[in-house]
């Protein structure tokens, strides 16, 4: 789709939908705000992001709604949509019709036809639901995405760990080893997929993959791109015999320390490992001497957001997962 004729404003309201002309336009993207803002100048640097995905409508050269989509390296696919935002200001039915002008033109010109959505991500503040106008924004928001034919898939607690916060002895229940090679892990991941309470795992197993393909797609696409030390990766052992417990992957993505990906096997849950295996990743990161640790869970995990916080990891927002999953919603 031509972004150029996408700039004409609209006969009837005098709106005009198009992408950013390049990165020098990042002020006016910034009409709006967002958490994520300060991320911005440095992901269009390194190619995490590009102009032609930062999409804006305007009137009267005033932002009225924005979003982008994100990649994790430069040359990549558009990964996930994680910004998308709308003007409070307007009432709420020209806002939701203005939102949903600018996801449908800007998926259309940045979406392959026929192509698989991008996942929709958005971070929340922790008490969300309790404050009644930014509950009614949020629900405004949620709304116009499922008019484009989305749905919610999960809703996330995000978690942070702060140095000086006490990180107890091994307890010796457990003892770690490195990861040795991609099959030591994968082979342990496969039965964590088959009883895993993680939406996106069990997206996956819907789909038709089987727990082993699920790992091993977990692996490639995720785990393998870290650049942190694979050291850092631990397999929890019980003493004397061997046996696999769990496992722990403590890395640094783009921005932030963080608990990539924790399991304790079907076989050995119930006993209180997970503990274990968690103060051993947290101790990982603590000796590099990190200004902070992130991880999330998802809100009906339960058993993991309760070691979190035992751990004292403190959840300082909530995030939400919107994902395109029918068969018309496929962006053309």
């Amino acid at each position: 789709m031509n972004a150029e004729r996408l700039s004409v404003p609209d006969e009837h309201d005098g709106l005009v939908l198009r992408p950013l002309s390049g990165p020098e336009e990042l002020d006016l993207f910034l009409g709006l705000s967002y958490v994520l803002d300060d991320e911005l100048a440095g992901d269009l640097e390194t190619g995490r992001r590009l102009p032609e995905w930062m999409w804006v409508a305007l009137r009267d050269g005033r932002v009225v709604a924005r979003l982008a989509w994100w990649t994790k390296a430069r040359g990549g696919e558009p990964m996930f949509l994680d910004f998308f935002d709308l003007d409070a200001a307007l009432p709420e039915e020209e806002r939701s019709a203005i939102g949903l002008r600018l996801l449908l033109t800007a998926t259309a010109a940045v979406v392959p036809a026929g192509a698989q959505r991008p996942e929709f991500g958005r971070f929340l503040p922790a008490d969300w639901r309790e404050d009644d106008a930014v509950r009614a924004e949020l629900e405004t928001l949620f709304a116009v995405l499922e008019k484009s034919g989305a749905r919610p898939l999960v809703e996330r607690l995000r978690l942070e760990w702060q140095p000086g916060t006490p990180v107890p002895e091994p307890s010796g229940r457990l003892v770690f080893r490195p990861v040795r090679d991609r099959e030591d892990l994968v082979a342990l991941m496969t039965p964590v997929m088959e009883g895993t309470l993680d939406a996106h795992g069990q997206a996956d197993l819907a789909s038709g993959l089987s727990a082993r393909e699920a790992a091993e797609l977990q692996y490639d696409e995720e785990l393998a791109q870290y650049t942190t030390p694979r050291e850092w990766w631990r397999i929890a052992e019980l003493p004397g015999t061997g046996e696999p417990v769990g496992f722990v992957i403590p890395a640094r993505n783009n921005y932030h320390p963080i608990i990539a990906y924790i399991g304790v096997l079907p076989a050995h849950r119930g006993k209180g490992y997970i503990d274990e295996v968690l103060r051993e990743g947290t101790a990982v990161l603590a000796a590099q001497d990190v200004p902070r640790i992130r991880a999330a869970t998802d809100v009906g995990n339960v058993p993991m957001a309760r070691s979190f916080a035992r751990a004292g990891y403190t959840t300082f927002q909530r995030a939400i997962d919107f994902v395109w999953d029918a068969p018309d919603a496929s962006g053309s």
